[in-house]
């Protein structure tokens, strides 16, 4: 079956990075459209960027635009989201999703900005 499994997440002071991991199996990498969303306690899950299945196109939520990046290699199956300049109303739970065919999610790794 598909799995996706986050890393990476943690406890990050206002101005730092953290580089997420999502390791996929189970499908063909390759070929599916990766993305990474968020979800902050008491508010709804949103998008925070997504990468074709090529690595060539990427998309990202105003929100982050000029801080994270989004980049792939389709030899690991792995998918990262590097995020630089971390504030405080970035803290949330953060998802990685496959779409092939179907949308798969992963369980998620929790990042807390706070000094």
């Amino acid at each position: 079956q598909v799995q996706l499994v986050e890393s990476g997440g943690g406890l990050v002071e206002p101005g730092g990075s953290l580089r997420l991991s999502c390791v996929a199996s189970g499908l063909t990498f390759s070929s599916a459209t990766m993305r990474w969303y968020r979800q902050a306690p008491g508010k709804e899950r949103e998008f925070v960027a997504d990468i074709s299945t090529g690595g060539t196109i990427t998309d990202y939520a105003d929100s982050v635009k000029g801080r994270f990046s989004i980049t792939r290699d389709n030899a690991k199956n792995t998918v990262w989201l590097q995020m630089n300049r971390l504030r405080s109303d970035d803290t949330a739970v953060y998802y990685c999703q496959a779409r092939f065919g179907l949308d798969y999610w992963g369980q998620g790794t929790q990042v807390t900005v706070s000094s």
